[in-house]
């Protein structure tokens, strides 16, 4: 219940992004379906996209022998109520591997053809598949403070509390906020040196103002619960690093949190405002009624190599569970159309992947 309200969510945000938002019942599940039209310069194309669909319960072991036909025979029931011209249906399955090995030994042969309908891995994930995710509850309680911070790594209650002692302060802002928009330019202002300095990849300043509004929206015509909350990390004056969060749940169901969004300035790091940020998020999370904190995103394994190992450190240390996930998986149903897709794809993912890191040394 707790994946289905946040795929609810980004079904209605995307929707004002270059998706059309399109529920699809098949059986007695209803699947939050989005699907994007490409206007080629001689005939339009579409794709369908599922995120963190299907659910997969039960042993790991039987749920990896019966993906594939699962998906085949839900595009195949999905297809008739999709645009004739959608050329693949792109799922991410919520399914959970402890190791990266196994879920990479799982994905390197997931081919099936079975009829017109073709299943592979994709070779870009749109969800990250390599996570870390803390608990936030303990046989069905909260968990203390004092439990939560014993989990992580002494550097990072040490840095916790450095940052609180230093005077850095945070500030929580929702759209509705009458300081809001002021806040918002300082958060996308920090977006943007994170961006310069690291090479990451970025939204326009819209897609992430219309996130926060959509969540006020939605709170205030009292629909599924669904809160997103900017946070900023403040030292007198200056403004040093900001997130963005989402939690989920409801009264009779109790959801999850979800780390989205971060950026960090360039003075006064050694404050240590990224971990009084999480710190805060977490506290809020588990009082908003959250079981689990997903750090969302990370390399897969602790290699030093990796240009993003930093951030595999920041995220782990705080004591949560690693968990890797197949990724995205496609339901090809026009081989032609789904190749130039495929080509033009991969080529962007190298440009950002690739190039755009080694113009910024990383």
């Amino acid at each position: 219940m707790m994946r289905f309200l946040q795929t609810k969510f980004w079904a209605e945000f995307k929707s004002n992004h270059g998706w059309k938002s399109c529920p699809v019942k098949v059986d007695e599940t209803t699947y939050s379906v989005l699907i994007r039209q490409l206007d080629l310069k001689y005939k339009k194309i579409s794709i369908a996209y599922i995120p963190m669909a299907p659910e997969c319960s039960g042993k790991l072991e039987a749920e990896c022998v019966n993906l594939k036909n699962k998906l085949s025979e839900l595009s195949s029931a999905i297809k008739p109520q999709l645009p004739s011209n959608t050329f693949c249906i792109r799922f991410d399955p919520a399914m959970d591997f402890d190791t990266p090995s196994k879920r990479d030994e799982y994905v390197q042969n997931f081919t099936l053809t079975n009829g017109s309908i073709s299943i592979k891995k994709a070779r870009t994930n749109i969800q990250p598949p390599d996570t870390t995710i803390l608990s936030l509850v303990e046989n069905h309680e909260k968990k203390t403070d004092e439990q939560l911070l014993s989990a992580m790594k002494s550097k990072w209650r040490y840095n916790i509390k450095l940052a609180s002692k230093k005077g850095v302060e945070v500030l929580k802002f929702s759209y509705e906020d009458k300081d809001f928009h002021e806040a918002f330019e300082n958060f996308y202002t920090l977006f943007q040196q994170t961006s310069q300095r690291d090479g990451v990849q970025f939204h326009s300043k819209k897609y992430y103002e219309d996130l926060l509004q959509l969540s006020t929206q939605s709170a205030n015509a009292n629909a599924d619960n669904v809160k997103v909350t900017l946070y900023l990390a403040k030292h007198e004056d200056d403004y040093l690093a900001g997130i963005i969060t989402l939690f989920c749940g409801t009264e009779t169901t109790p959801g999850e949190a979800v780390y989205l969004y971060g950026a960090s300035g360039n003075i006064k790091r050694n404050l240590m405002p990224a971990y009084l940020l999480q710190w805060t998020a977490i506290q809020d999370a588990k009082e908003y009624g959250c079981l689990t904190y997903d750090f969302y995103g990370m390399p897969p394994t602790d290699d030093e190599n990796h240009p993003m190992h930093g951030l595999y450190l920041f995220k782990t240390g705080f004591g949560g569970k690693n968990t890797h996930r197949p990724g995205s998986i496609d339901a090809i149903l026009n081989k032609n159309d789904y190749r130039l897709y495929a080509a033009v794809e991969n080529l962007r993912a190298f440009y950002y992947k690739v190039i755009v890191k080694k113009l910024h040394g990383r």
